[in-house]
């Protein structure tokens, strides 16, 4: 028998961890002490202690609110970064501070730094700016945080 532990994470993708498991005796043995332990009526809280003194999980931080920083490159053309700014705002995310760097040619590297919000919005907001076609370069969004 295997044990196996799956990670998976945004960057890392899916990662699997396996080893060989404790076996038919080993596991026997934790099943038999069970039993005798129900049987003595010995019982000891799941975990070891008591429910009501285990605490909440803390929030993953992947899921929790934060700004984040956005880099996209925008086809340069009249109302591009209007677009963009509304679907950022349909969706919640609040722009903290912007800024559209010179170009040569029909490209405009825009960088935007947003005020807390969470992973569903963000992703909302840059499906929006997706489907307005004036991204030239797909976005690339970066969680900030805090130290």
């Amino acid at each position: 028998a295997a044990n196996m532990v799956v990670i998976e994470g945004d960057a890392a993708g899916r990662i699997v961890l396996g080893g060989a498991g404790a076996g038919a005796g080993p596991t026997a043995s934790a099943v038999m002490g069970d039993i005798i332990d129900i049987a003595r009526g010995f019982r000891r809280p799941v975990f070891g202690q008591p429910a009501a003194g285990l605490a909440a999980a803390p929030v993953a931080r992947a899921s929790a609110p934060a700004p984040y920083y956005i880099r996209m490159g925008l086809i340069d053309k009249p109302g591009a970064l209007a677009k963009v700014a509304a679907a950022l705002g349909e969706a919640g995310v609040s722009i903290n501070r912007m800024r559209q760097y010179g170009h040569a040619d029909t490209t405009a590297p825009v960088i935007i730094v947003t005020h807390v919000t969470t992973p569903d919005a963000l992703a909302h907001a840059l499906e929006g700016a997706r489907r307005s076609d004036v991204l030239s370069e797909p976005p690339v969004a970066l969680r900030i945080e805090e130290v």
